[in-house]
């Protein structure tokens, strides 16, 4: 397993110890905060790198939306045939060339990297410490010695006892699962067309999704170097904003967002919507708009 993923620690490790050493000028070579910023510089160019897989992701969700009638439709043809349904449903995402899995593309191409980033910082957390990748000796130790607010980046909450581990684990913890949940949320609320919740399986893979992931971080998060969390914490985040962005600025059509993006269009260039709430006639009024109108009298 290490030799299949070798080339990936000597990637990650290189790119950690190049952002390292053009910090260690500026806050010192065993420095947390030069250690701390380079794992965060690895996620911004992990990130940048996958923005064509979020494009992607996009569009096959917003293919997937446009296709909920067809799928209906699919589901109340089939409804007593599980395997003719599904084999159609491939049919339908496969002649649109969408896939209802794309919102997990991210996290799935991320995973390997994950993979060995965890073991490049749990060697560091080793004693003694074993090195992985391009790391040297003297690397690993400084590594060890880097602490982010009073916390060791290699240590994890169960292989610690030191309380200032304990407090900062379990803050990075709980940020990774509100980053998740908060974000998913904002996807379902505002990104997505309101749909019938019925038999919606793209709705009810959102809904696995909005819970699941929470969940798998705060049980999962316990066995994490503190290097790790900051990792993922910063990729939660940068998730979160990239998609405030897409929702704000290019919202899917049908979405809350969408409506809320056109009203301000139509808002800004002059367009007024025709008032709904204005109360009707009374009977008085009725009436006298009914009176047949007096002839004028000629002089």
């Amino acid at each position: 397993m290490d030799s299949i993923l070798k080339p990936l620690y000597i990637a990650v490790s290189w790119v950690i110890v190049n952002i390292h050493d053009l910090l260690s000028p500026l806050f010192g070579s065993d420095s947390g905060v030069s250690w701390s910023l380079a794992i965060i510089g690895l996620v911004i160019i992990i990130r940048i790198i996958l923005i064509p897989l979020f494009v992607k992701q996009i569009k096959s969700q917003r293919a997937l939306t446009a296709l909920q009638p067809h799928m209906k439709e699919i589901q109340k043809k089939y409804k007593d045939d599980r395997q003719k349904q599904s084999e159609e449903m491939m049919k339908l995402y496969k002649e649109h060339k969408t896939n209802p899995l794309a919102s997990c593309f991210p996290i799935l191409a991320q995973a390997p990297i994950f993979f060995a980033l965890f073991t490049v910082l749990n060697g560091i957390g080793k004693n003694p410490p074993v090195k992985h990748g391009v790391l040297s000796q003297e690397d690993v130790v400084s590594a060890a010695q880097a602490e982010f607010f009073g916390a060791p980046i290699s240590q994890t909450f169960l292989g610690s006892d030191i309380t200032t581990v304990k407090i900062v684990t379990v803050i990075l913890i709980a940020f990774m699962s509100l980053t998740t949940f908060t974000t998913q949320r904002q996807l379902m609320m505002k990104g997505m067309p309101k749909m019938d919740s019925s038999n919606n399986m793209m709705l009810q893979q959102q809904k696995i999704m909005l819970y699941a992931f929470p969940v798998i971080f705060a049980i999962t998060g316990v066995n994490f170097p503190v290097g790790v969390l900051i990792y993922w914490s910063t990729t939660n985040l940068w998730t979160w904003g990239q998609q405030f962005y897409v929702i704000k600025r290019n919202p899917t059509p049908g979405s809350p967002a969408y409506e809320e993006l056109q009203k301000k269009r139509n808002h800004k260039g002059g367009v007024v919507e025709p008032e709904t709430d204005v109360a009707p006639p009374t009977e008085e009024v009725k009436r006298q708009r009914n009176q047949p109108k007096k002839k004028k009298k000629k002089k």
